[in-house]
């Protein structure tokens, strides 16, 4: 799994040089931290902190608006435990076995590569507000009662406030995020959180 996640780093990088080298004043690159954990929940706990590249590109500068896209290879650390064991019900093969198996607490790791859309209300030279939808593949290396181990999809819905020091960019971001396998494996119920981000950028 390491090795085809550095694989795909290696080709966004690629990429990413490629188009600089074409417009390099459209794009910036970066670096978030984040944490978060799940809604008020009685079934299950989920506790997250992740660290994201963001490679911003500008698609277009309006009058009022500007408009980016965003590629975000992300590496996220989870703790989940199963609260509510009746959550497997006794339907489910070995479902005594599993239900003492899920109420121990898991790490879970999960590396994402999300591609979102960005749309900046700047304020002034220096500070904007900005709203961020974001989609992307995800694998993950721990089957839980909610999910099952290997491929599964992120998607994330943010508020961002920026402001910029000479070059470097700063930015919070609080969202939301859902993670699941779209039905393509039987255990679907994925992971709602809340999560806080911080980043720093620099322009290319």
């Amino acid at each position: 799994m390491n090795r085809k996640l550095l694989l795909c780093l290696l080709l966004l990088f690629s990429t990413v040089k490629i188009i600089a080298q074409q417009d390099i004043s459209r794009v910036s690159i970066g670096l978030n931290y984040g944490f978060g954990s799940e809604f008020n929940n009685k079934d299950y706990t989920f506790e997250n902190h992740f660290y994201k590249v963001q490679i911003y590109y500008k698609l277009k500068e309006a009058k009022h608006f500007q408009y980016e896209i965003l590629i975000q290879p992300e590496i996220n650390f989870g703790k989940h435990q199963l609260l509510n064991f009746y959550f497997v019900k006794p339907e489910t093969p070995d479902y005594q076995e599993k239900r003492d198996e899920y109420t121990q607490l898991k790490d879970v790791r999960e590396y994402v590569l999300n591609v979102g859309f960005l749309i900046r209300k700047p304020i002034n030279k220096n500070c904007s507000f900005y709203i961020l939808g974001s989609v992307g593949p995800m694998l993950t290396d721990t089957e839980t009662e909610r999910m099952s181990k290997g491929f599964a999809f992120a998607d994330v819905l943010a508020i961002g406030f920026s402001f910029r020091v000479q070059k470097i960019q700063f930015d919070i971001r609080p969202e939301i995020r859902h993670v699941s396998n779209a039905g393509l494996s039987d255990t679907n119920a994925g992971y709602n959180t809340k999560n806080i981000e911080f980043g720093i950028s620099y322009p290319l």
